[in-house]
C-alpha cells in the first residue's frame, strides 16, 4: 500500500491499535478490545473492522490488536490493558487451518490476510490460543469469540487437519460466549447489557450466540447427540448435521443443545435476515477502506483483491454441499439499497489509486441480489437447505431486473470506465424458468449483458463436476446446463466480436466420486476443448454436508453409504485426470484405467495408436497374471 494513499487520513480516523493511539483519542480505557488473526484493514469486507465500527457507532470505545505475538512475553496482549466491558476474539476472515494448510495438509508459505503475505503471523486455532492467554492475564474479564473459525466450529465437528472429531470450540477454548454468523446485531445487544451491569453468564437469550447452559432443554428445543455419542457412532454425527443445517437455514429456528465432557452447550437460533436499512447501516459506517498506516506500504494480498470492489448483499440460497456460506450468513438474501451501493462506488472512484475499473459488483453468489420467495410466508416455514436443488423452488423469484439496473447505474457514474463481476455467477439461477415471460426475457438479457460488458477477458463459473450423480450429492445442477450456458457464452462472444474465455472450476475427490467419474470428466471437458486450470481437491471443512459424508461415510439426509476418496493415492489418482493433456500424466492415466478395467475410455481421451499400445499392454499384463495364477494354483486342491 503506497504511503501517499494515507495522506487524506489521520491515525485517529482508524480504530486504535496501540496505547499511543488510544491516548491521542483522549481515552483512559477502551470499552472493548478485539484481538484478530488478520491484519487490520478498515474495510467492510474484514470482520474485525465491521464489528469494531458497529460498536463504535453504538457509542463504545473500541480498539483492535491485529495479529498479536503469542510466542514472546505476551506484551501485545497486555499493552492496551483491561477493557471496561469485554475482549473480542476472532481467528480472522478464514478458518486458521484452511489458511495455514493445503488440501494435502502441507503448510502454506504465505498468508493473504497478512502484510507482505508473510506466513506465521497467527497460530493454529487462534480462537483457542488467544482466549487462553487472555483468560490467564485477565481472569475476570468476559471473552467473546466470533469470526469464521468460531462460527463453523460451534458444534461437534470433524477436523480434517487433525483427522478427528472435535467438540464445540467453546469447550476447547476459554471463551464465555461465541457469536456465530454475521454478528452486528448480537454484539451490540451484548455490549449494551454488559454496560448496564448484567453478568455475561446471565445473558442467555441473544440470537446467534452459544454458551455453556445451566438449564435443561424445554419443549420445542432440539437436543443433539452428545459429543461422546458421536465419537462412538458416526451415524449420530451425521444425524446431528441434518438438524444443524436445517436450523441454520430457517427463518425462525429452534434452540439446540449439545453436551460434551459433562457440560451442555446451548446454541440460540440465527437472527432473521437484515432488512435493507440494517444492512445499509453496516456498509455505510465510516470505514477508511484501506489498511491501517502501521503496515507502512506493505501489500496485504486479500485487500488487493477487493480494494476496488463492492459487495451488494449477504447470504446464499445455493446450498452447495462443500460450501459454508449459508452456515455462516444464512440462505436468505439481505440486499443493500441501490443508494447505499452507489454511494460506496462513489467512494471507490475517489480513491487515489482508482483507474476507472470496479473489479467486482458481487456477493457470495454474484447474481442473487434482491432475490427472495414470492410468498414470504412460505419462506418463513421452509426447511430446504437449497432453493436451487434438486430443482429451483417454484416460489423463488429469480428476476434479475434490479441487478441489471445496478450494473447500468454504476457504469454511468462519473469516473467509472467499466465494472466487472468477479464473484461467482450462478448460471443455473439466471437460466431457471420463470412463469413471467417478461422476467424470462430480462434474465436472458442479464446473461447477455454479463458476458458482453462485465467480463475482463475470462468468465469463471463453477460446474464443479460432469457426473450428474456426483453433482446431485454436492447440490449442483446437471452438467448439461453448463453446456447450454457455454452455448450462450460462445454465441454472445461471436455476435459481439469478442474473444473471451470461459473458465470452469472443477473439484476432484468429491463425495461419491469414483475414478471412472473423473475419467468421464476428462473426456467431456476434452470434447468441449478445455485444458483445465482452475481445479482443486476437495478439502473437508467444518459444517458442510460434504465433510460430514467424508467423515461419517453416510449421507445425513438419506442414511445412504457413500464412498469418498481419502488416501493420498486415491486423491492423486483422481486428480491426474484433470491433466490428461500433459504428456507426463499419460502413463499414470493409462495405468489407472487399466486397473479399473476401463480401457474403453482411452479411445475417447487419446489417439488410436496410443490406445492400441495400451490395449496390447493390458492384454499382455492380463496374460501374465493368468499364467502366474495358474502356476501358483497347480497341484493345489480347492477349499470350496
Amino acid at each position: 500500500m503506497p504511503d501517499y494513499i494515507h495522506s487524506k487520513f489521520k491515525r485517529t480516523d482508524f480504530l486504535p491499535t496501540t496505547k499511543e493511539e488510544i491516548e491521542q483519542l483522549g481515552w483512559e480505557q477502551a470499552d472493548i478490545i478485539i484481538f484478530s488473526g488478520d491484519a487490520y484493514v478498515d474495510h467492510p469486507s474484514f470482520g474485525a473492522a465491521v464489528i469494531g465500527r458497529t460498536l463504535q457507532k453504538a457509542g463504545y470505545k473500541v480498539a483492535i490488536v491485529p495479529q498479536p505475538n503469542w510466542r514472546d512475553d505476551l506484551r501485545d496482549f497486555k499493552k492496551l490493558g483491561r477493557p471496561r466491558l469485554f475482549f473480542g476474539v476472532s481467528a480472522g476472515a478464514m478458518d486458521s487451518m484452511v489458511n495455514h494448510y493445503t488440501a494435502n495438509r502441507r503448510l502454506r508459505h504465505d498468508d493473504a490476510y497478512t502484510a507482505g503475505g508473510k506466513h506465521g503471523m497467527r497460530p493454529d486455532y487462534p480462537t483457542i490460543v488467544y482466549s487462553e492467554i487472555l483468560r490467564k492475564l485477565f481472569p475476570n474479564v468476559p471473552i467473546i469469540g466470533g469470526g469464521i473459525e468460531a462460527s463453523l466450529r460451534r458444534v461437534s465437528h470433524y477436523d480434517y487437519w487433525q483427522d478427528r472429531l472435535r467438540p464445540s470450540i467453546l469447550l476447547e477454548s476459554k471463551l464465555d460466549m461465541i457469536i456465530y454468523g454475521m454478528g452486528e446485531r448480537s454484539v451490540v445487544e451484548i455490549a449494551d447489557r454488559l454496560a448496564k451491569g448484567e453478568r455475561i453468564s446471565d445473558i442467555t437469550d441473544v440470537p446467534q450466540t452459544l454458551f455453556i447452559s445451566k438449564n435443561e432443554s424445554t419443549e420445542g428445543e432440539i437436543v443433539l447427540h452428545s459429543y461422546e455419542e458421536c465419537l462412538s457412532d458416526k451415524r449420530k454425527q451425521a444425524e446431528n448435521f441434518k438438524h444443524v443445517e436445517i436450523e441454520s437455514n430457517r427463518f425462525h429456528g429452534n434452540v439446540m443443545y449439545q453436551s460434551a465432557f459433562g457440560k451442555t452447550v446451548r446454541i440460540n437460533p440465527m437472527c432473521p435476515p437484515m432488512n435493507p436499512g440494517e444492512i445499509d447501516a453496516s456498509f455505510d459506517l465510516p470505514y477508511t477502506r484501506i489498511p491501517h498506516p502501521r503496515y507502512k506500504g506493505k501489500i496485504i494480498p486479500a485487500y488487493e483483491m477487493i480494494r476496488h470492489s463492492v459487495c451488494m448483499h449477504r447470504g446464499c440460497f445455493g446450498g452447495c454441499s462443500f460450501c459454508t456460506i449459508s452456515a455462516h450468513q444464512g440462505k436468505f438474501i439481505s440486499s443493500r439499497s441501490k443508494e447505499s451501493i452507489l454511494n460506496e462506488v462513489k467512494k471507490v472512484t475517489e480513491m487515489d489509486d482508482f483507474k476507472g475499473y470496479i473489479s467486482d459488483l458481487g456477493g457470495p453468489s454474484a447474481n442473487m441480489y434482491s432475490m427472495s420467495g414470492r410468498d414470504k410466508s412460505k419462506c418463513e416455514k421452509c426447511t430446504r437447505p437449497s432453493c436451487l436443488h434438486p430443482q429451483p423452488c417454484p416460489n423463488l423469484d429469480n428476476d434479475h431486473s434490479k441487478l441489471l439496473d445496478i450494473y447500468n447505474s454504476v457504469d454511468n457514474m462519473p469516473g467509472v470506465k467499466k465494472s466487472f463481476i468477479g464473484s461467482g455467477v450462478r448460471y443455473d439461477l439466471a437460466m431457471a424458468p420463470n412463469p413471467n415471460p417478461k422476467v424470462e426475457k430480462t434474465n436472458a438479457q442479464y446473461l447477455r449483458n454479463l458476458i458482453s460488458r462485465h467480463v475482463s477477458g475470462r468468465l469463471k463459473v463453477a460446474p464443479e463436476h460432469t457426473s450428474d450423480r456426483v453433482l446431485d450429492i454436492v447440490r449442483k445442477p446437471s452438467f448439461s446446463l453448463f453446456r447450454k450456458f457455454k452455448t450462450i457464452f460462445d454465441r454472445v462472444n461471436k455476435e459481439e466480436g469478442l474473444r473471451q474465455q470461459l473458465i470452469p472450476y472443477f473439484i476432484s475427490s468429491l463425495p461419491g466420486c469414483l475414478e471412472e467419474d473423473m475419467a468421464e470428466l476428462a473426456v467431456q471437458t476434452k470434447n468441449l476443448d478445455f485444458h483445465l486450470e482452475q481445479v482443486q481437491d476437495f478439502t473437508p471443512t467444518p459444517m458442510t454436508l460434504a465433510t460430514e459424508i467424508y467423515y461419517t461415510g453416510y449421507h445425513p439426509y438419506t442414511g445412504e453409504k457413500i464412498y469418498t476418496a481419502k488416501t493420498d493415492k486415491q486423491k492423486l489418482a483422481q486428480r491426474a485426470f484433470f491433466f490428461w493433456y500433459k504428456p507426463e500424466m499419460r502413463r499414470q492415466i493409462h495405468q489407472e484405467l487399466r486397473r479399473i478395467n476401463r480401457p474403453d475410455l482411452l479411445a475417447r481421451l487419446f489417439d488410436k495408436s496410443a490406445v492400441q499400445r495400451t490395449k496390447e499392454h493390458y492384454r499382455a499384463s492380463k496374460g501374465a497374471v493368468s499364467k502366474a495364477v495358474g502356476k501358483n494354483t497347480k497341484g493345489k486342491r480347492s477349499k470350496h
